[in-house]
């Protein structure tokens, strides 16, 4: 999730607290402060209706033999992302494969 500036768009020189559930922010380029909104939001249309799944990490095994060998959770839009929802509820119990495989890098 990028965080920025609201006021005026930073997003490095940012500075953060928790406090309970909550994240006060402040901007330290324009002094700008704000309270973190800690929901999930999908980055496309700014929903919360988002479904966490486990995206599957592969390395070359041997050649070109691809091999999962680990998986992250990531966040997807019921709305934005329904497509890669529905190949993950295909083909359950196995994690969600990435778009882009290590064998499409271009060599060879």
């Amino acid at each position: 999730m990028e965080v920025r500036c609201p006021s005026c768009g930073e997003d490095e020189a940012l500075r953060g607290s928790r406090h309970g559930d909550r994240i006060d922010l402040e901007c330290q380029t324009c002094g700008r402060t704000w309270e973190r909104d800690t929901v999930p939001r999908c980055p496309e249309c700014g929903g919360v209706d988002l479904q966490s799944v486990p995206l599957a990490i592969l390395e070359r095994s041997r050649g070109t033999q691809l091999s999962i060998v680990g998986t992250r959770p990531i966040n997807l839009c019921s709305r934005c992302d329904a497509e890669k929802l529905e190949r993950f509820h295909r083909n359950r119990p196995n994690p969600l494969m990435p778009d882009q495989l290590p064998t499409e890098s271009g060599e060879g």
